[in-house]
């Protein structure tokens, strides 16, 4: 069953130098077959990840830059953007070999999670070179307690 395009109207244009990624979150997704994941979407979460896919050696890499939300006059959306972005930082660790693989090397920094939100697209701008990707996190139906001291 296809899932009709959403409206992209609001949303304002890329500027010069920049490119406008667009998540499409599919209300459609089926539930979970563990028992213990929550099958309720408001439960749920989406992971913005924004970075480039590069030949690199063993090391841990990220690149340092930040993701920003901004809301969009007169709508009530948000958009995200991401800036301050800069150079790659790397560990220094010998690799066997100088083997070098595609990885996807993303912003550092804490994770940006959104809620899920089937209705709305997730819009985001980045700079030229740079591409989104996205993880969905889904929660354990168990709510555990905390303690009070």
């Amino acid at each position: 069953m296809a899932i009709p395009l959403l409206d992209l109207k609001p949303y304002p244009e890329p500027t010069a130098g920049e490119q406008r990624w667009v998540i499409q979150p599919n209300p459609l997704l089926k539930p979970s077959l563990d028992p213990a994941i929550s099958a309720n979407p408001s439960d749920w979460r989406v992971q913005l990840l924004v970075g480039k896919e590069l030949q690199l050696d063993c090391n841990l890499h990220r690149f340092t830059g930040r993701l920003r939300s901004e809301p969009v006059p007169g709508f009530g959306y948000t958009i995200y953007r991401a800036e301050q972005i800069g150079s790659m930082l790397s560990t220094r660790k010998a690799c066997p070999g100088n083997m070098l693989t595609k990885q996807f090397i993303p912003l550092g920094g804490q994770p940006f999670v959104l809620p899920f939100n089937a209705s709305v697209p997730i819009v985001v701008y980045v700079p030229q070179g740079f591409e989104v990707r996205y993880r969905l996190w889904k929660a354990e139906k168990n709510i555990q307690p905390a303690l009070q001291r």
